[in-house]
């Protein structure tokens, strides 16, 4: 088997989604993925309830149902480490709550950090366990998602966070 394993399917009208994987765990999650089926040359495609997928098709399954809150699969990430650091901090927003790029700053301990923090928030690779699409715009707007504002209005709605009070 390949080091690296992928599985696509649509899980939601609409959205289909790419997931790869490592022996290590979940590498990356794309969102209607054609563009980035370079990604996949060297990938062994497998079955959604394969092992090596860790059976995160079930989990993202009940996800989309709207009974599962939180993931519990093994990531493989890469990344520096600012970005890890951001992306650790990311899961832990809750479901179904919103937090800004300039809180996100803070709470990393630095608040001129905000552009750095978006950038690493976009190249977040695993959409939806790392819950970037919970950080918005200062101002409640729903500003830039690496799957598209509509799929991240779409997240926010089905967690119940699409509303007056988007902060706590």
């Amino acid at each position: 088997m390949s080091e690296t394993n992928f599985y696509s399917e649509e899980i939601l009208s609409g959205i289909k989604i790419t997931v790869l994987a490592s022996s290590k765990g979940i590498k990356k999650i794309f969102f209607n993925p054609a563009h980035q089926l370079s990604d996949l040359s060297n990938a062994t495609k497998l079955h959604s309830d394969d092992p090596y997928l860790f059976g995160i098709f079930n989990q993202l399954k009940e996800y989309f149902a709207g009974t599962r809150k939180k993931f519990n699969v093994p990531l493989d990430l890469e990344g520096t480490d600012f970005q890890k650091k951001v992306w650790s901090e990311l899961q832990k927003i809750p479901y179904g709550k919103t937090i800004s790029y300039k809180m996100l700053a803070e709470k990393l301990g630095d608040v001129k950090a905000i552009r750095a923090v978006g950038k690493a928030n976009k190249q977040n690779p695993i959409a939806i366990i790392i819950p970037c699409h919970r950080v918005i715009g200062s101002d409640g707007s729903l500003t830039g998602y690496a799957g598209g504002l509509d799929i991240k209005e779409k997240l926010l709605h089905l967690e119940g966070a699409l509303n007056p009070e988007l902060f706590d």
